[in-house]
């Protein structure tokens, strides 16, 4: 069977699982030939389906995440590897990045501290985005600190960050230019999809007090961390910029909600 034969078949059994089929067999066809997409699509249409490709599909029609199938994930400007005990990079979580360059636009970071860092993605996009800077990782899971420090190494960026294994900001003293934090925001009754709710890791996810409790505990804790002049670009749920607000807020905090790309609230700019 040719690519262009089994990209169409396996696109017509993907429908079922996700919305888009014809992207996933892709993906995962590029991956299976060890090419990248652009390459598969311009030269390998023609050529015989590698054996290795059904085994990848089948993994997929038990809607395990095309992230951790192929093990990488690009996000803003960089590719990262990612694996089961990491959360996948999301492209709403890339609104915190922006957020960034609005408030130092002219300017620059020099320090910068991620919590709950998992892949390393935001805090390694930061420091590809600001050539001058360094930065701290923070996060409670030992696997994926060492992922983030595999990432942080085939970036060539291993130099310019530590990564720390901690609970949120229990043990940093330092003030940071620049915090990032995506922490776990949604709530215990939530039902997600499959794909996710079955592979990511729900420590990532998941929050008690209706997905509240992470942000009661780094409002605070972010407070005392932003030196003067600098701000924190803090992750919420769509439905959670009233009540997560009035957390920062509490602490004596100014914050701007910035929305996403599909324009659902999703990124707290919080300055002093």
């Amino acid at each position: 069977m040719t690519v262009r034969l089994a990209l169409l078949e396996a696109a017509t059994a993907l429908s079922a699982v996700t919305a888009t089929p014809r992207l996933d067999a892709e993906l995962l066809m590029a991956h299976a030939l060890g090419v990248s997409r652009e390459a598969l699509l311009l030269s390998h249409l023609e050529a015989e389906a590698p054996a290795k490709f059904v085994p990848l599909l089948i993994r997929r029609l038990a809607h395990e995440p095309i992230a951790y199938i192929t093990g990488t994930r690009d996000f803003w400007t960089i590719s990262l590897t990612v694996a089961p005990g990491v959360l996948i990079p999301r492209a709403d979580s890339e609104t915190l990045i922006e957020a960034a360059i609005a408030h130092f636009a002219g300017g620059e970071p020099r320090r910068i501290l991620d919590l709950g860092t998992g892949s390393g993605a935001l805090l390694l996009a930061a420091l590809d985005q600001w050539p001058k800077a360094t930065g701290v990782g923070v996060d409670s899971s030992e696997k994926a600190l060492s992922i983030a420090e595999m990432n942080a190494i085939d970036l060539g960026l291993e130099d310019r960050t530590r990564f720390v294994l901690g609970d949120w900001a229990n043990d940093l003293l330092e003030q940071f230019d620049l915090i990032l934090c995506n922490p776990p925001y949604v709530d215990r009754a939530s039902q997600l999809p499959s794909e996710v709710a079955n592979y990511e890791p729900h420590s990532a996810l998941f929050a008690d007090d209706h997905g509240l409790a992470d942000y009661q505990r780094l409002a605070p804790q972010i407070a005392r961390l932003i030196a003067q002049g600098g701000c924190a670009a803090v992750e919420i749920g769509f439905d959670q910029a009233t009540s997560v607000t009035a957390l920062f807020e509490k602490e004596r905090l100014n914050v701007t909600v910035r929305p996403d790309l599909s324009g659902r609230d999703r990124c707290l700019t919080i300055k002093r």
